[in-house]
């Protein structure tokens, strides 16, 4: 236990460190998110700290497979090529916007690589209502999950500490998870992103000093679509059918909250692909929320969701309806929060 956490305490410092080695370089060459109306911040600020995120995640795995002298497994080789094409997409497009069309190939090829490597499930099973098979529609599903939430993630990284507030509480839960599962790859994967997410944060908490970019939202958004399928492709001590909710649980207010957007902009028959700031976090900052207020409800809301994820995949009696219920009570209770902070109650 105390090399584990020697090796975070050196990680940490380390990524703390190269944050701020990205920050200059970022002020150097331009790389600054100007203020304009559909912001949330108030001046120039350097963006690409995501990339140390991305660095160190995609180490982790190589790292554990050296250190235990087995073989990068399949599912985590594409997990990595497919990673590092989204991450250096990202990049691009915080130097220079991309187009739509550009980015989306780019996400379907990478999500189509790790499907071919991986497989996807053939199951899935809720909790409280019980199991499903998703015959012909597992694939589609899965593609759409994977691309689906890398751009979620990436909408959702609007305010200072949200965005790695969630893969903070995310990655740990996968650290946890990969250990319950026999999966080293996994769990070296999910606590670099866990550790290197909280390294990132201490210069993004407000009021940040540099943001994550592209290059970082991008690559959490891909990066917790696909670990649950490095799962399900191998054989694991958990069952594969919990796997899938599992992992949108784990990053319930984010899936929430660009669903609930996306859907009240598409009934009013919106443009639900222009830039905005009608998501329900964006909508609490314009009512007067702080962001370190807004950053710290969705994060306390994932690490309770994580705590009871973690244990209905370990078959704690209570827990999936217990799950359940945090979820939905989230939902609903932040729906009327943002009314009412509208309403200036």
């Amino acid at each position: 236990m105390m090399n584990e956490l020697l090796l975070a305490g050196v990680v940490l410092g380390g990524g703390f460190a190269a944050v701020e080695l990205v920050r200059r370089m970022a002020l150097r060459r331009g790389m600054l998110d100007v203020p304009g109306a559909r912001s949330s911040h108030q001046v120039p600020t350097p963006r690409g700290g995501g990339l140390v995120i991305v660095v160190t995640s995609l180490a982790a795995p190589l790292a554990a497979a050296a250190w235990s002298g087995t073989p990068l497994e399949r599912p985590v080789l594409a997990w990595i090529a497919g990673g590092a094409a989204i991450a250096l997409l990202g990049w691009r497009d915080d130097v220079r916007s991309l187009s739509t069309v550009s980015r989306l190939t780019v996400q379907i090829a990478a999500a189509g690589l790790v499907l071919a490597c991986a497989g996807w499930p053939a199951l899935l099973e809720l909790p409280v209502l019980g199991r499903v098979g998703l015959g012909w529609t597992g694939p589609l599903l899965a593609l759409l999950w994977i691309v689906g939430l890398t751009n979620a993630y990436n909408f959702m990284d609007g305010i200072d500490g949200i965005a790695a507030g969630q893969a903070v509480v995310a990655g740990a839960a996968w650290g946890i998870i990969g250990g319950l599962a026999d999966a080293p790859q996994v769990t070296a994967i999910g606590w670099a992103v866990a550790v290197s997410s909280a390294a990132f944060m201490l210069h993004n908490w407000s009021p940040a000093r540099i943001f994550m970019g592209d290059v970082g939202s991008g690559f959490l958004g891909f990066t917790f679509a696909v670990l649950p399928l490095m799962l399900v492709a191998g054989a694991s001590r958990i069952d594969p059918a919990r796997l899938p909710w599992s992992a949108a649980a784990l990053v319930w207010p984010f899936l929430f909250d660009a669903f609930a957007t996306f859907l009240r902009r598409l009934l009013r028959g919106e443009n639900v692909f222009e830039a905005h700031r009608r998501h329900l976090y964006q909508r609490l900052v314009v009512a007067g929320a702080s962001h370190r207020g807004v950053a710290t409800l969705y994060s306390s809301f994932a690490l309770a969701a994580a705590i009871l994820t973690v244990a209905w995949l370990n078959d704690r009696q209570g827990a999936g309806p217990l799950l359940l219920g945090v979820l939905l009570t989230f939902s609903g209770g932040l729906v009327l929060r943002v009314r009412a902070r509208e309403r200036g109650c």
